[in-house]
């Protein structure tokens, strides 16, 4: 019960911050959107013990799937090469973008005429 409580704190508060003006309110919704869904994952790989994948193997007894734990590995290191991108362009400053006018195209069409014999 804590750990789907945790889930949905992690998932809600990153999904409103993603929502928010601000590029590092952004970054940190991802991170923690990021921890939400790891979470999820080791969660639904369950805790329980599984038996030996192959028959006749002798051991301390049963053994964890590992599934889910290489899942979530995979996906830290995904979201920390994501996480340092996006702070390498929150550190480049703020992109300014020149807009055309609202009601046609930003460039005057070419006529056909102008462009020389055919």
């Amino acid at each position: 019960m804590t750990t789907a409580v945790t889930v949905a704190l992690l998932v809600a508060t990153g999904t409103w911050l993603v929502l928010r003006r601000g590029f590092l309110r952004v970054v940190v919704g991802f991170v923690l959107l990021g921890h939400g869904v790891n979470l999820l994952v080791l969660t639904a790989g369950g805790t329980e013990r599984r038996g030996f994948a192959l028959p006749g193997q002798q051991g301390e007894g049963p053994a964890a799937d590992p599934l889910p734990q290489a899942f979530v590995l995979t996906a830290v290191v995904i979201a920390f090469a994501v996480t340092v991108h996006l702070l390498g362009l929150l550190r480049q400053g703020p992109v300014t973008v020149q807009e055309g006018p609202a009601d046609g195209p930003a460039a005057e069409p070419v006529e056909d005429d102008a462009r020389g014999p055919a």
